[in-house]
């Protein structure tokens, strides 16, 4: 017999606790990809000056293989390392796996605050962050007021986060 509580909607606390421990796995790839890269253009990845200057190529290889450990870890199991101990697990509406282009869509959508890094020329590193937070903020303020608990990366891919206690 399945508990009671067994495919309710996750609470926000629940994801976001989730979402740190995911960052330290991202943070993990984010330096093994650095490394190689390292290696490979020997240490002549990061030009240094006046302002660092990081080649296009490097940043859209560490976001692809980011994106492609959300999507695999969302199509396989429906779990990241970071919902397992949660015991979270993100589906389409039926309870099923959710497919390649709503996985795509979700990591697009819930990266999309990103792109105002582009800001930082203009108004300065610390107001750019504090921007990019208060984007990511506002995505999952969704959460709060959605009777499925789904953010706007949710919303956008038609899934939902599940408990799975």
């Amino acid at each position: 017999m399945k508990p009671i509580t067994a495919n309710l909607p996750c609470p926000l606390w629940r994801r976001l606790i989730a979402l740190v421990y995911d960052l330290l796995i991202v943070v993990a790839i984010v330096m093994v990809v650095g490394l190689a890269c390292q290696l490979a253009t020997g240490g002549r990845l990061i030009e240094t000056g006046a302002h660092a200057v990081i080649p296009l190529w490097y940043q859209v290889l560490q976001a692809v293989v980011v994106a492609a450990y959300f999507i695999a870890s969302w199509r396989r199991g429906g779990q990241t390392l970071g919902m397992r101990p949660w015991r979270i697990r993100v589906s389409r509406d039926d309870g099923g796996t959710i497919s390649l282009m709503q996985a795509a869509i979700r990591v697009l959508v819930a990266a999309a605050p990103l792109l105002l890094l582009a800001l930082e020329p203009a108004i300065g590193l610390r107001a750019t962050l504090w921007t990019v937070l208060g984007a990511w903020a506002l995505w999952f303020a969704v959460a709060l007021f959605d009777t499925r608990r789904r953010a706007l990366h949710d919303l956008a891919a038609d899934t939902e986060l599940r408990r799975m206690d």
